[in-house]
């Protein structure tokens, strides 16, 4: 005959067993999670939310299903899509675009929004403050503004002798491009720098915007935070090779494709954490009383075949303190 005591550690032990979608997760419910994200083609940072989710014990089918809306790089249509979600009463909404919190803010006041990766949300009113955000939104704010230094640094490092620094923006997206001109432009000046702007709305001005690289005189490009620039980063790293200039984005895939490095947030493991702050809502917190984080981990990429493309020693020291060498 079992003792009580001896029950209860069998049990313990048995529980602790248990998968954890079966321990401390709501029973009973789908969850549904509208996502109005960039493009479909390049859409790989969903497969860090289910991650995340599946490390909260959360399965997708069984505990949560998503709704996922694609603007495909036209920002007109992002109020639609906001209204589309809504419409379909998700129970919480997350995106990577500024322009997509907005119109989720106009949409609906209730529905908890979920964003990660956002540069300066205080200052483009998305929410009160970082530690009481403050209504229905909350996540991860980005720092593509801060980090233009550095990577106006990385440049000077990898390419000594550099005075003119071109930065390739898409100006249809102010809630980021703004920001990131701002700090590019202080960083600029504070390196004896010119920075010259690169507009580009779509792939056809990018090819413009390149092809103008020497009449301008631009010696080196940073490439702007962008939905747009991010996919089409193989265009980008190409052009930059064909016009013979290094270049750097925030993003690692673009070093992956071809750039020169990268130096900025790695954005599959924004969608992780995100996941933390839907999990929180499902258990019963309010969007509104979830302190926003800051990034406190940025990756280098350095593309070590690239520069011996380019014709340039990346220095060993550079090269030591690189999170990933492509060689």
């Amino acid at each position: 005959m079992i003792k009580r005591r001896e029950l209860l550690a069998l049990l313990g032990g048995a529980a602790a067993a248990w998968p954890l979608a079966a321990r401390g997760q709501p029973s009973g419910k789908v969850w549904r999670i509208g996502f109005l994200v960039g493009y479909k083609r390049s859409f790989r940072n969903y497969d860090g939310f289910v991650q995340g989710m599946r490390e909260l014990g959360y399965v997708e089918g069984k505990d949560f299903v998503s709704e996922l809306r694609f603007t495909e790089g036209q920002n007109e249509r992002i109020p639609d899509l906001a209204a589309e979600l809504v419409r379909l009463r998700v129970d919480i909404l997350f995106t990577a675009l500024a322009a997509a919190v907005r119109s989720l803010q106009q949409a609906t006041h209730s529905i908890p929004i979920v964003f990660v990766s956002i540069s300066d949300p205080v200052g483009l009113g998305f929410i009160t403050s970082l530690a009481h955000p403050g209504g229905n939104t909350t996540g991860l704010a980005g720092s593509f503004d801060d980090t233009s230094p550095k990577r106006m640094q990385l440049l000077l490092t990898a390419a000594p002798g550099l005075a003119r620094v071109g930065l390739l923006q898409n100006p249809d997206n102010s809630s980021s491009s703004l920001p990131n001109l701002r700090a590019a432009q202080e960083a600029a000046h504070q390196a004896g720098l010119s920075l010259i702007l690169m507009d580009a709305r779509s792939p056809e001005e990018i090819d413009h915007a390149f092809a103008a690289l020497g009449n301008a005189g631009v010696q080196a490009v940073m490439v702007g935070g962008d939905a747009l620039f991010f996919r089409m980063r193989q265009q980008i790293a190409e052009l930059a090779l064909k016009n013979h200039v290094p270049s750097i984005s925030p993003q690692g895939e673009y070093a992956r494709a071809g750039g020169l490095m990268s130096y900025g947030e790695d954005l599959a493991d924004f969608y992780r954490r995100g996941a933390s702050y839907v999990d929180k809502i499902i258990k019963g917190a309010s969007a509104g009383d979830l302190p926003v984080e800051q990034p406190t981990r940025f990756h280098l990429v350095i593309n070590l075949k690239t520069a011996k493309t380019l014709g340039l020693s990346v220095p060993p020291r550079l090269v030591a303190i690189a999170d990933e060498v492509i060689e």
